[in-house]
């Protein structure tokens, strides 16, 4: 019938499908959540609750070492990308269009286009070349690796804000003898906030959670929790990794449920 509105819950099987796919998705975490709280070492079996793996995890540490090497990373990575996807944003939607201008939103979105797995061994390759010609391997190339890799991940939700923002704001404070620098300051920026913000907290869950760039750029004695945690699924899983990954888990969520906030859309 013209004009009907095509609804895809409408479809047979849609329900069914949706909930297949809910459990599938978030029943392996649940059982990993459940089972960090058991009092024996063993996977399969159930024999009681106890918090012995989470202060085994706290006095484990390695593990603190490189929780706080992560957290550390994320958070100057997050932050250089976040300034550099700010200064993007502004340059590619405060211009009319320029020739040039696709090409330049096809380099920032790059690291979203190209599987990581091209981005990391480009890296590898890069970072081996600038350590053996200049005989540095400290945390500079992560947090570099990081950074770039974080961009498109900020700039996505601050270019969307600043192309949502109203124009005729800027225009009056330029009509009231306001300076470019003033209206940036006073105007622009003050909206803008939110969008930095979910870039900031977009682009520090990505670096917390990238294990291929990290893998590839590393040296010895600069892994990250999330590539510690792989080096010992390798060994053995035990009830102390669940309790690492729950933990890691709750403050992916609490990062991303502020993003939420922050980017839903206001009446």
């Amino acid at each position: 019938m013209a004009g009907t509105r095509f609804d895809v819950r409408a479809l047979p099987g849609f329900g069914l499908v949706a909930i297949v796919t809910l459990v599938m998705l978030y029943l392996p975490i649940i059982i990993l959540v459940i089972f960090s709280f058991n009092e024996s070492q063993s996977q399969a079996v159930w024999s009681g609750f106890s918090l012995k793996w989470y202060e085994a995890a706290f006095n484990n540490r390695q593990v603190v070492d490189v929780s706080i090497r992560s957290l550390w990373l994320a958070l100057v990575a997050a932050g250089i990308a976040t300034v550099l996807a700010t200064l993007a944003a502004l340059a590619t939607t405060r211009v009319g269009r320029f020739p040039g201008q696709t090409l330049i939103y096809a380099l920032i979105n790059q690291p979203l286009m190209v599987p990581e797995i091209v981005t990391g061994i480009a890296l590898l390759i890069f970072v081996a070349f600038l350590k053996v010609q200049t005989g540095y391997s400290g945390m500079g190339y992560m947090v570099a690796a990081h950074t770039a890799f974080c961009i498109p991940f900020a700039y996505l939700p601050i270019r969307a804000r600043l192309e949502t923002m109203d124009l005729t704001l800027e225009t009056a404070a330029a009509d009231l003898y306001a300076t470019p620098v003033q209206t940036f300051t006073h105007v622009t920026l003050p909206l803008l906030v939110p969008g930095i913000v979910a870039g900031f907290m977009l682009g520090f869950v990505v670096s917390l959670d990238t294990v291929v760039i990290t893998e590839f750029v590393k040296s010895a004695g600069q892994d990250t929790l999330p590539t510690y945690m792989l080096g010992q699924l390798r060994r053995s899983v035990t009830p102390e990794m669940n309790a690492i990954a729950t933990l890691f888990l709750a403050l992916s969520l609490v990062v991303v449920s502020v993003f939420f906030l922050i980017t839903r859309k206001r009446g």
